[in-house]
C-alpha cells in the first residue's frame, strides 16, 4: 500500500512539472515602444489626455515566429509598462501627480491598462507603472492600437517633455494547436 502511494505521488509530481514546462512553451513576450509629448502648456492639477501615434502590432508575423496564429491565442496580458523621459535631458517625473494609460483599437472600447498615483517628488527619469491584469488579446490581434495617456501635473513645465513608453505583453497561446 505504501509503495502504491509513493508511486502515485511521484507520478503526480512528474505530471505537474511536465505541465509547467509545457506552459513555458505556449507563452512568449511581445514588446512595443511608443512615445508621447507632455506640452509645457499643461495646466496644473487638471487631467490632460495625450495620444501616442498608432502602434503597429505586426501580430501576424510575431505569432508566426512563435509557431502560432491569431485564432490560437488564449490570452494576452500587460506584464510591464515603463516610462522614460527622453527629453529634455536631466529631467525627472517629479512634475507628475498621477498618470493613467489606456489602450484603444478600432471597434474596441477604451481600456485602462496601467497607472501610477501619487508620484513621488524624488522619482528619477524612469517610472514603472502598475498594470491591470486584463485580457488584451483583441487589441493586440488588431493591426494597430493607440495608447492614450491621462496625466495630472503638480508643477508647471518650462518645456515640452517627451516620454518613451515601453510595454511588454505576455502572450499565452496554443503552439501548433497543442
Amino acid at each position: 500500500m505504501m509503495k502504491n502511494s509513493l508511486i502515485a505521488l511521484l507520478l503526480l509530481c512528474v505530471g505537474i512539472v511536465a505541465c509547467e514546462k509545457l506552459d513555458e512553451f505556449t507563452q512568449f513576450k511581445m514588446d512595443y515602444d511608443s512615445s508621447v509629448v507632455i506640452p509645457s502648456s499643461t495646466g496644473l492639477n487638471l487631467p490632460v489626455d495625450l495620444f501616442t501615434p498608432d502602434v503597429k502590432t505586426n501580430s501576424e508575423s510575431k505569432f508566426a515566429i512563435n509557431d502560432t496564429r491569431k485564432d490560437l491565442i488564449e490570452e494576452i496580458t500587460l506584464d510591464e509598462l515603463e516610462l522614460t523621459i527622453s527629453s529634455p535631458d536631466g529631467e525627472d517625473f517629479s512634475f507628475l501627480k498621477t498618470i493613467d494609460i489606456y489602450i484603444e483599437a478600432e471597434g474596441l472600447p477604451k481600456e485602462k491598462i496601467a497607472w501610477h498615483d501619487d508620484v513621488s517628488s524624488v522619482v528619477g527619469s524612469t517610472l514603472s507603472l502598475e498594470t491591470a491584469q486584463v485580457d488584451l488579446k483583441e487589441y493586440i490581434k488588431k493591426d494597430e492600437f493607440t495608447l492614450m495617456t491621462e496625466v495630472v501635473t503638480d508643477e508647471a513645465l518650462k518645456s515640452d517633455h517627451t516620454i518613451d513608453i515601453h510595454t511588454v505583453f505576455n502572450v499565452n497561446a496554443k503552439i501548433l494547436g497543442i
